[in-house]
């Protein structure tokens, strides 16, 4: 390679040199197509643990307006699952408010997504609470607060993996968790309470294309 360039014209040195100048400018343009591809690919990647996409175990339970809803009636479209109870001091609340900015976020979306809350709480969540939660939180379309007794609850959690026990007088300590589930009713992501409101309602957006 030295000698080359020893034994070369000045006019060979000019035209190795646009030639360089041509490969980097080839070479970014590679890499920007490919920082975009990798973009792109992350856009329509799901965010939050993957499930392997397991078929979500079904169940049947009654929701804040008295309606019989089973999970499995909803196939044909996304499904947010999470469990909430109605006097939580703190998480329920910002985890609803935080489903509810979901909901503004899909927007004519909304109408093709379904969310489920189901209640850790046999005692305290009634049909008047579950409402006045509802209503609190402005969760009012496409969703069902899904309360029970003990023996009708707490197969859901067990199917889900969820710890629900009394902690004082008027608390519950509870496993914090939002299942996303998918067309199909398979079990696609799991998200922990720090879940940003972009992230899911990219997920479900997912979800809806596929």
């Amino acid at each position: 390679m030295k000698m080359s360039w020893r034994l070369a014209s000045r006019l060979s040195v000019i035209i190795l040199s646009l030639l360089v100048v041509t490969t980097v400018a080839l070479w970014g343009l590679r890499g920007s197509n490919g920082g975009t591809a990798a973009a792109d690919q992350n856009q329509n990647a799901l965010q939050g643990t993957d499930l392997g996409s397991t078929p979500a175990p079904d169940f049947r339970l009654r929701d804040q307006l008295g309606k019989t809803v089973a999970l499995s009636q909803f196939q044909g479209q996304p499904v947010v699952l999470t469990f909430l109870y109605t006097s939580c001091p703190d998480v329920c609340p910002l985890l609803a408010e935080k489903l509810h900015t979901v909901q503004l976020q899909l927007g004519k979306d909304l109408s093709k997504v379904t969310m489920l809350a189901v209640s850790i709480d046999p005692k305290g969540d009634t049909r008047v609470s579950a409402l006045k939660f509802s209503q609190a939180h402005k969760l009012t379309t496409n969703w069902h607060y899904l309360i029970g007794t003990k023996e009708e609850l707490s197969p859901v959690w067990n199917a889900y993996s969820i710890y629900a026990q009394p902690a004082a007088s008027s608390t519950i300590t509870h496993t914090q968790a939002v299942y996303i589930i998918d067309k199909q009713g398979r079990e696609r992501v799991f998200l922990s309470e720090d879940f940003t409101t972009t992230q899911m309602a990219q997920d479900l957006k997912i979800l809806l294309g596929e």
